[in-house]
């Protein structure tokens, strides 16, 4: 549910952008090139909710893949806002970014196997 959550709040990332409704300080923030990134990084994360969500065959790899994209994504996308963006846009850089590997060490835990009740032990 969480990284439905996160694709959520990339979509609305994404429209604010694009909208003209954020706006930075200083290059190289670009307002209009964050927005297609965070659509781009959106419908990845989104493919894998719904991926997790169904328990589809390779939903672990692809979860994990997809996180870790947006990770590098969104660390990327920190970078070049906090030189130029608003301090709004760097908190939620930051928010992701702190929410980010807490997806991915769930997924890791709990839908590959490695948490309580599944793997090896488990009966």
């Amino acid at each position: 549910m969480l990284t439905g959550a996160e694709a959520v709040s990339f979509a609305a990332a994404s429209t604010l952008n694009r909208s003209g409704l954020v706006g930075g300080r200083s290059a190289p923030f670009d307002a209009d090139h964050g927005g297609i990134v965070e659509a781009r990084i959106g419908a990845v994360i989104a493919a894998a909710a719904i991926a997790l969500w169904r328990g589809a065959g390779r939903a672990c790899t692809a979860g994990l893949l997809a996180i870790g994209f947006t990770i590098a994504g969104f660390g990327w996308g920190l970078s070049t806002t906090a030189q130029g963006g608003h301090w709004p846009d760097v908190a939620y850089h930051v928010t992701l970014l702190l929410l980010l590997p807490g997806s991915f060490i769930a997924v890791l835990r709990f839908r590959c196997g490695a948490g309580p009740g599944r793997g090896a032990r488990a009966g």
